[in-house]
């Protein structure tokens, strides 16, 4: 084993980002990008210092041994890792050599709005053979990503990773360290997988339920229960296996651009603490991530310190990043394995002393079904959006309160006649009028690109009228709202999802999540604003309180530096992953002052959660969900800050 170098490599790397030099120009390459072949490469290294260039095309390249045409920036898909400093301003330069418009969002990143990179937000796109650079003072350290807000680019393998070296030492010690970003490929043309998903609820899912299964579920639960079971799944339009919407059936699950063949291998010496920032850059895919033989130690949760969380596995939603040191001990290989949540496929990468070494693949486990986790006692809510191509008529329900509705328990209401509940009060769903929805078409989104919101004057659109959230709970402060910090009521925050089973290892969930110190702002909010997650899986419609982005008259609007509550009620029966662009959200779990800051919360079906957002960045920002083919279908708002 060669004798280490008077400076290790993380320090020559910090130095080369404070002297604004590339690795290259001090002889060193970070171990991720060690020139080994497909093993042990980051796709093409490094862009490190405050002046980045990226250069975007569509180029051939190979991938699960086909010739593909993904959309490369320098040369790569995924992109190159972008290295910056706390402290520093950076200058990061696009180049667009794409026969169409494209973009540049840098995930989790606090920014002015002209920077953030949203077409017809932030500006107009970057047009085919034009050149943008987006400036900013890098005010914030840690794990982030970067990604096209253009139409399905970013299903094209337009995303890199980013990293951040804080301008202070960190609270926890590391010896070297690795980038997992985690993506999903499909061969076919983006465009075709949502017409498909339009065309045909559960289209990409090989893993409906069987007769067999229906035999089993007898023999465990009695016809009597079973039937239910399958008429309520009946009545809503959806199969209880309808746990990813695009499948492996399709995708081809990749980690740093390779396939479980390619065996990509982290390299570590036995005794060492390893940093693994991992990062989910799909598109549509969540992620168990464990390694057998390996306790995992949750140090950073998008980009924020966290106190220290030791774990077996944990998931990871669309767009969220979680920092882990591990410290292999024995002098072997170990898999690092990522199963999709639907258990449609996998990726694996390989921590080992040496190149060429394997680690034994874990058993794969068994598809989940939804009426284990949405419909039972402990969690889960009825998607009333859902039902709107049934015989229910639900547009003589206006006015009933269905805020304790969240973790209900709606197993008990199949075939139950809903002509019954006219006249009952729906007020507190935030003027959310369900007969509307009815014969939603999203499908002119198809594709969308923001951009031609360019110059688009908001300033003359209303504010949203949203009913406050239940305010009996607690009169904290006087106000009648939910003491800071508090968990929402219907909040699963103690269970990490579906088709994950507590028993068998030790699991992370949000309530495990507490920050290493307060935020700054402790003011109790002055407001809440309650949205409702809306769909229709069959007709593959997705919104916000019940309308897609063409429908809303305006943005949401916050006040420049007002301190307020989200309330998100997911009415659907599938998990939802929310960015809010340009601000942090600080996800209320329970653990009071030390709450965590987040850019993307996970939101499961039936649930309901809450933030606090500090309104201190001017401008309009984008607020939706990051399940792209959600978002293109409808699940996207502007947030206006003035």
């Amino acid at each position: 084993m060669p004798s280490a170098p008077l400076l290790s490599r993380r320090q020559l790397l910090q130095a080369a980002s404070l002297l604004g030099l590339s690795t290259a120009a001090l002889g060193v390459r970070p171990t991720w990008a060690a020139p080994a072949g497909l093993a042990n490469v980051y796709p093409q290294g490094v862009e490190a210092g405050p002046q980045v260039s990226l250069a975007v095309r569509r180029e051939a390249r190979q991938i699960a041994g086909k010739t593909a045409y993904p959309i490369t920036l320098n040369g790569t898909s995924p992109g190159p890792l972008i290295r910056l400093r706390e402290g520093q301003d950076a200058s990061l330069k696009i180049t667009n050599l794409l026969n169409e418009k494209t973009s540049v969002h840098w995930h989790g990143i606090i920014l002015p709005s002209n920077m953030d990179g949203v077409p017809g937000l932030s500006y107009a796109g970057i047009a085919p053979g034009e050149v943008f650079t987006a400036r900013f003072p890098v005010n914030q350290n840690g794990t982030y990503w970067y990604h096209s807000h253009s139409g399905l680019q970013e299903q094209l393998g337009h995303a890199g990773p980013m990293l951040i070296e804080p301008a202070e030492p960190e609270p926890f010690h590391y010896d070297r360290e690795h980038v997992l970003l985690l993506t999903d490929w499909t061969f076919e043309d983006p465009r075709d997988v949502f017409r498909h998903l339009k065309v045909a609820e559960g289209y990409y899912n090989r893993q409906e339920r069987t007769l067999v299964d229906f035999f089993d579920d007898v023999a465990k639960h009695g016809l009597a229960e079973t039937w239910k079971q399958r008429a309520m799944w009946q009545q809503m339009r959806m199969s209880s296996r309808d746990i990813a919407d695009v499948t492996g059936s399709t995708y081809t699950y990749l980690v740093n651009g390779h396939t479980a063949q390619d065996n990509w291998t982290a390299l570590f010496r036995p005794g060492e603490k390893l940093r693994l920032r991992v990062i989910n850059g799909s598109a549509m895919s969540y992620f168990d991530v464990r390694i057998p033989g390996v306790k995992m130690t949750v140090v950073a949760a998008d980009g924020q310190p966290v106190q220290p969380v030791p774990v077996d596995e944990f998931r990871i939603a669309v767009a969220e990043t979680y920092d882990v040191v591990v410290e292999p001990e024995a002098d072997r290989a170990y898999t690092i394995f990522a199963e999709a949540m639907d258990r449609s496929g996998y990726v694996r990468a390989t921590l080992a002393p040496r190149l060429g070494m394997v680690a034994p693949i874990p058993e794969r486990r068994r598809i989940a079904d939804r009426g284990m986790e949405a419909m039972a006692a402990h969690g889960g809510g009825m998607d009333h959006a859902s039902m709107s191509t049934g015989s229910s008529d639900h547009s003589s329900m206006s006015g009933v309160d269905h805020s304790s509705m969240a973790g209900m328990d709606h197993s008990s209401m199949a075939g139950m006649d809903h002509s019954s509940m006219a006249g009952m009060d729906h007020s507190s769903m935030a003027g959310m009028d369900h007969s509307s929805m009815a014969g939603m078409d999203h499908s002119s989104m198809a594709g969308m690109d923001h951009s031609s919101m360019a110059g688009m004057d908001h300033s003359s659109m209303t504010e949203m009228n949203h009913t406050p959230a239940d305010q009996t709970a607690s009169a904290a402060h006087g106000s009648g709202l939910l003491a800071a910090g508090v968990a929402q009521p219907g909040s699963r925050y103690d269970q990490a999802g579906i088709g994950i089973d507590p028993t068998e290892r030790r699991v992370l969930v949000y309530g495990d999540l507490k920050a290493r110190t307060p935020w700054p702002d402790r003011r109790p909010p002055g407001r809440e604003l309650e949205l409702h997650l809306t769909g229709n899986m069959e007709r593959y419609m997705w919104s916000f309180d019940g309308k897609k982005f063409s429908e809303v008259d305006g943005p949401i609007h916050f006040a420049h530096g007002e301190r307020l509550r989200l309330i998100f009620v997911n009415t659907t029966m599938m998990e939802h992953p929310i960015h809010l662009h340009g601000m942090w959200m600080e996800l209320e779990n329970g653990a009071g002052e030390l709450i965590p800051r987040k850019h993307t919360l996970n939101v499961k079906p039936g649930e309901r959660v809450s933030a606090l957002v500090t309104a201190d960045a001017p401008g309009h920002w984008a607020f939706h969900c990051h399940l792209l083919y959600h978002m293109d279908a409808g699940m996207f708002r502007v947030v206006k800050v003035a």
